[in-house]
């Protein structure tokens, strides 16, 4: 099998990617942006997809986190595409709903081609650590438009907003597990209908 690797670098007036992704790896993780819990989450991003995942992230944190975290997404979800390729023999589909404490998150994803973000996620604090909960969503929504993802995150319990967001990380690594997995029943099929995605 070809190997499903790819690095990407991004560089703006405001920010400097650069991200690698083996997703045939071990979930080993070498996360720097800078920005303490969103490398956490990263981290489990990495961990429970087992997509090899390093990130090194320069931004312009003396104004905040925006730039940094959007930016990330963006390259993670470019590198995510160059890595499956054709996407020949892959799932596609994903699909997990994990429970985490007193919090439940479900995640849904296609890698369709066709970008769209679904978000409902509520949080009862505006930051975690020195991390704006409202960039979660910044995140994923730069990370699908790059990755051609169509995703849906629901968050259907939960009252610690650690373990909330927590929850939705680790539901969508097992669901990308799941949707870049190479089906042995059609390893050579592009798993559509339509002749292309």
């Amino acid at each position: 099998m070809t190997k499903r690797i790819a690095s990407i670098s991004r560089k703006t007036n405001e920010t400097s990617v650069e991200v690698s992704v083996d997703l045939d790896g071990n979930g080993i993780a070498k996360i720097n942006t800078a920005i303490g819990f969103f490398d956490h989450m990263l981290e489990q991003l990495a961990k429970h997809s087992l997509i090899d995942l390093a990130v090194k992230t320069d931004g312009d944190l003396h104004i905040d986190p925006h730039h940094s975290v959007e930016d990330t997404g963006i390259t993670i979800g470019q590198a995510l595409k160059k890595a499956i390729g054709d996407k020949k023999g892959i799932r596609r589909y994903g699909h997990f709903d994990l429970v985490m404490d007193e919090a439940r998150s479900s995640v849904s994803l296609d890698f369709s081609n066709r970008a769209f973000l679904v978000w409902n996620v509520d949080f009862t604090t505006d930051r975690l650590g020195e991390m704006d909960t409202e960039l979660f969503q910044e995140f994923f929504q730069a990370l699908a438009g790059a990755a051609g993802l169509t995703l849906h995150i629901t968050q259907l319990a939960g009252t610690n907003n650690h373990h909330i967001i927590e929850s939705v990380f680790k539901a969508f690594a097992k669901s990308l597990k799941m949707a870049i997995e190479i089906d042995a029943r059609a390893s050579e099929n592009l798993p559509t209908t339509k002749g292309a995605l």
